[in-house]
């Protein structure tokens, strides 16, 4: 099967590619005159990293550079590590760093490259369905603190993305059933035949050689790079639209939960739930149909993704959203949907109607 390019518009154009066995196509994604790359990947993927060690050192000189699995390695100390060792290796501006494995070390080697020299090139080789529909396009970057998640990054964007779905192969069930969470927000956000694919498909048909799966990560990929293409940097979309401010559509919660369970539970995971709270959370604002509510437990339950959460008191979940990226000052805001792929901004909602939601999803009094 041929590969499928997408083309990210902006200032900085680039492509997003996707296939099955597309690894070879990566050298295309590097540009002209590279002498050096630095692949940054989880410990734990040699396989994968050695193959693109392999596949880049034909042409150039490839530096190996392990990082800690997860969110563990979006910590300033590893991206020191990470900067000292361009250093030793004499990185310049036309080299470019390579990203291999999820979305945290998407976020981390993206960070890692927009501050090194103050921007050097960096293309993305996600291995996670999260990452392919998420982390590895948009060119955000980030890692967190002690006060939450991704506080610090920068805006930098991918001179390409590579995303070969025979890596998805070997991902644990669980994980690609994680990264749906954000497939299937899209489909809220933007394109509802996205929820049609979804609540068509026998879920246990979602697999890495899937055509459905793939139309799927398309359309994500789709949506998100309209959106970061009118949008780059949040500052507000046309016509009272969000902007890419609608990308975190679920995820003001999302990343409370995130935080509360110390990262012990998956992004897409959060986000789901984040998704199902902010839609029982516009209902009683007074914006959403109730029908649409339900729509949004049962496609998210569907795939075999969360919808309740109980594990933290309110109060501890609303002091942990009051540090969103979205927050100004100390008035709360959350995007919201008016009806399917209808989104706006919700600023300052009641905190009955903030604890009533809660209250749906499962929250404790």
């Amino acid at each position: 099967m041929s590969a499928t390019t997408i083309r990210v518009e902006g200032p900085a154009p680039y492509d997003v590619v996707v296939g099955h066995g597309v690894a070879d196509l990566l050298p295309e994604l590097l540009g002209e005159d590279v002498a050096r790359v630095a692949v940054v990947r989880p410990a734990s993927l040699p396989e994968v990293a050695s193959s693109v060690l392999e596949a880049l050192g034909a042409t150039c000189t490839a530096l190996d550079l392990p990082v800690p699995d997860g969110e563990s390695a979006k910590t300033a100390t590893v991206a020191a590590g990470c900067w000292e060792a361009l250093g030793a290796a004499g990185f310049t501006r036309s080299d470019v760093v390579v990203t291999v494995g999820g979305g945290a070390t998407t976020d981390l080697g993206g960070f890692v490259a927009a501050t090194w020299l103050r921007g050097v090139r960096v293309v993305h080789v996600p291995t996670t369905l999260l990452a392919m529909v998420d982390a590895a396009v948009g060119g955000k970057t980030g890692i967190d603190t002690g006060a939450g998640k991704n506080l610090v990054g920068s805006f930098h964007e991918p001179a390409g993305v590579l995303c070969d779905l025979a890596t998805l192969a070997t991902l644990p069930r669980a994980e690609l059933v994680a990264g749906l969470g954000e497939v299937i927000k899209c489909g809220f956000i933007a394109d509802p035949v996205i929820l049609e694919l979804v609540e068509a498909t026998d879920p246990a048909d979602l697999t890495a050689d899937s055509p459905v799966l793939r139309e799927l990560v398309e359309r994500a990929i789709r949506v998100k790079a309209e959106v970061v293409a009118a949008d780059l940097k949040e500052t507000g979309g046309a016509d009272g639209h969000p902007g890419r401010e609608v990308l975190n559509y679920g995820h003001t919660l999302a990343h409370a939960i995130e935080r509360a369970e110390h990262y012990g539970v998956r992004h897409g995971e959060a986000v789901a739930i984040g998704c199902v709270y902010v839609a029982e959370l516009a209902a009683r604002a007074g914006s959403l149909d109730p029908e649409l509510v339900v729509r949004h437990r049962s496609a998210f339950a569907r795939v075999g993704l969360p919808t309740t959460y109980a594990g933290a008191p309110f109060e501890e979940l609303h002091d942990a959203m009051r540090v969103d990226k979205k927050s100004r000052g100390n008035q709360l805001r959350f995007v919201v949907l008016r009806g399917l792929a209808d989104p706006t901004v919700l600023a300052g909602p009641d905190e009955a109607d903030l604890r009533a939601a809660y209250a749906a999803i499962g929250g404790p009094a």
